[in-house]
């Protein structure tokens, strides 16, 4: 199960959604062609950065905060948040503004990275992909659009039947359920090895249920109303 539009139109092409979808292809690409040092040069290593704060590494481990944002494990990993973005991203932009949403988005990345750390500040495990931003991303349109429809693909069923039109807090809030469920399961464990970063999915959903207040008054822009279409 998982959704592949929505039923709601943006007033404005959505271009720094536009450009960070194309961003986050070129630094895939870089990936592939740099291989295991790339990854480990520009990835966010939890480690470093308490290194860092302790006097024992150099300040540019900070900014691994915002390069890992770019950076993802596979092909499966960057399709799946581009297809989140996309899908989410342009209606979030549509109300902020351009440079408003950008600075929306990097700060929901910052705060989701953070959230995953303080689970382990230990950890040596590379942490990379832009899924905590666009949690965020997540949070500020259910807040924003939760009755604006969300198309779900059910596997095998919608092969017959088509996708399946529901509110976007229904599939949003269920999305976010398993997050938690997930994170307080993952408490605790020692992890050697790589997976979901479950916290930084809480963490930059919960920064864009808060931001979005924030940057809405910022925005100065009055909200659009959701307009439903028959199905």
């Amino acid at each position: 199960m998982f959704p592949i539009g929505d039923d709601n139109p943006t007033r404005r092409p959505p271009v720094i959604t536009t450009t960070l979808l194309i961003a986050n292809i070129l630094v895939f690409l870089l990936q592939i062609t740099g291989g295991d040092g790339f990854i480990i040069r520009w990835s966010f290593i939890p480690l470093r950065l308490t290194a860092w704060l302790n006097g024992a590494a150099d300040i540019s481990v900070v900014f691994t905060v915002f390069t890992a944002m770019f950076m993802h494990a596979s092909i499966g990993h960057i399709g799946g948040n581009l297809l989140f973005l996309w899908i989410f991203g342009d209606n979030v932009e549509d109300e902020f503004g351009r440079l408003l949403y950008l600075v929306f988005y990097l700060l929901c990345g910052i705060v989701a990275t953070l959230a995953q750390y303080f689970t382990d500040p230990f950890s040596r495990i590379p942490n990379l992909g832009a899924s905590g931003a666009i949690s965020g991303v997540l949070g500020a349109y259910l807040i924003m659009h939760p009755l604006a429809r969300v198309r779900l693909f059910f596997w095998p069923f919608s092969l017959f039947i088509g996708t399946l039109p529901i509110p976007a807090f229904l599939w949003i809030g269920f999305w976010f359920f398993l997050q938690l469920v997930s994170g307080f399961q993952s408490l605790g464990m020692i992890m050697d090895q790589g997976g979901v970063a479950f916290w930084a999915h809480i963490g930059g959903f919960v920064s864009g249920l808060v931001l979005v207040w924030v940057f809405r008054r910022l925005s100065r822009r009055p909200p659009r109303p959701y307009i439903s279409r028959r199905y």
